[in-house]
């Protein structure tokens, strides 16, 4: 299973954001889009959820070209998107925000299970007002609620901003497991330590476009990857 992006142009008005962008993932692999604010990468994910449809270019998933589909086609074919901030039904419960989730492709209690079985903790809150949840309990659903989708591909964007590190640590886990149970994982950040640790491959993001790509053994051996790419040092 693949999702691969070929030569997508994205614009906002007359405004060229992304630049023949073109990455792929396949099950299994954990793929970091890493570049620095502005470097187009939210719109890259919009563009493949069709929230920003692309001038031209292909999405193809499983070698099915699914460009043209409409953005609430997308999610049924499997890709699954936790949004930069959460964005939960706050004045919801836990419960009701997950359903939302089920609701995409009707999947069924099974999903729901599966769902919640990455995030044990949650059992306990699904009654409770998604809004009075913690950060970190608030990232869990909005995991989860992609994970209720049954996603061959999932795509999250700054998952660990703001949270503490036993959090972070958590949510590492979690995506560690999603890859070993065969989901292609599409990770955005823009802090090199947030990846290191679980990346596969990272893709450095710029102007709109891939500038290179690298191993991540790659990236931790030779610190000048990431002076060069993102402008920074990291210890």
């Amino acid at each position: 299973m693949m999702l691969r992006v070929d030569g997508f142009n994205t614009f906002y008005g007359d405004l060229q954001v992304l630049r023949n962008f073109s990455i792929s993932v396949a099950s299994g692999e954990i793929l970091c889009l890493l570049g620095r604010n502005g470097a187009g990468k939210t719109t890259a994910i919009k563009s493949i959820l069709g929230l920003v449809p692309p001038r031209s270019g292909k999405l193809l998933l499983d070698g099915k070209d699914i460009t043209r589909l409409p953005a609430e086609q997308i999610p049924r074919q499997g890709i699954g998107y936790v949004p930069q901030g959460r964005r939960l039904f706050k004045e919801l419960s836990v419960r009701e925000n997950l359903e939302i989730g089920l609701m995409t492709r009707k999947s069924g209690t099974a999903a729901l299970q599966r769902a919640l079985s990455y995030f044990p903790a949650l059992a306990d809150r699904m009654n409770q007002q998604s809004g009075t949840l913690s950060g970190g309990e608030q990232s869990m659903v909005a995991i989860a609620r992609a994970l209720c989708v049954e996603p061959k591909v999932i795509m999250l964007d700054e998952p660990t901003e703001g949270l503490m590190p036993s959090m972070i640590a958590a949510i590492r886990d979690v995506v560690t497991r999603l890859r070993k149970d065969g989901v292609a994982v599409l990770l955005v950040e823009q802090r090199i330590d947030a990846v290191l640790a679980v990346a596969d491959r990272i893709a450095f993001m710029d102007q709109g476009a891939v500038q290179a790509e690298f191993s991540v053994d790659a990236v931790r051996a030779d610190s000048s990857i990431v002076r060069k790419y993102l402008g920074v040092g990291h210890g």
